[in-house]
Parts: structure tokens; C-alpha cells; sequence
């Protein structure tokens, strides 16, 4: 399994993700990427950081692990938290550390 960092988001902020739901997609926005405080993550093998993404869908999933598929990085395994919503949609976010 290959150790993501936040520069290999860098480049996707603003982008389509699918999010697989096994019998059907929806389209994600990576709308952010936020570096997280390495203080708290003594010895991590990364900088920590998180991913924000927004879905246009009203209705909100629940906190799992999801496949995304985006063109340029394939497909990944993320496990993703509902943590609100703002006037465009649904956000959702990904912490990796």
C-alpha cells in the first residue's frame, strides 16, 4: 500500500472524484487540503494532513471506508466523515496521518 502525502493531492484540489456506492457513483469535489499539526503525531512517517470534499448530493452518507476514483490517482480506499454542510452541499473529510 502506497503512503499517500498531501502533495499527491496537490495538484487534484477542485477536481471530480466517484465515489463508489456498489451499485452506482456520485461525484465529490476535493475542495481542500489542510495540513494537520505533526506535534500531535509524534513519529508519524508523514505530515498529517486532510482532505475536505463536497457533494452536491443533499442526502449525507455515513462514516466509512468509500472507493474514490479521480483520472489522475486511480482508484484509493478512503475512509471518509460527514462533518457538515454549506450552501453548495455536503462536505466530508479525510484525515490521514
Amino acid at each position: 500500500m502506497q503512503l499517500l502525502s498531501s502533495a499527491d493531492f496537490a495538484s487534484q484540489a477542485n477536481t471530480s472524484y466517484e465515489l463508489w456506492l456498489g451499485d452506482g457513483a456520485m461525484n465529490l469535489t476535493l475542495v481542500d487540503i489542510r495540513p494537520l499539526p505533526a506535534a500531535a503525531h509524534a513519529g508519524s512517517m508523514r505530515q498529517p494532513f486532510s482532505l475536505i470534499f463536497r457533494s452536491s448530493v443533499r442526502h449525507v452518507l455515513p462514516q466509512r471506508t468509500y472507493q474514490l476514483k479521480n483520472a489522475a490517482s486511480g482508484v484509493q480506499e478512503v475512509f471518509l466523515v460527514p462533518v457538515g454542510r454549506d450552501a453548495a452541499g455536503v462536505l466530508y473529510e479525510a484525515i490521514f496521518n
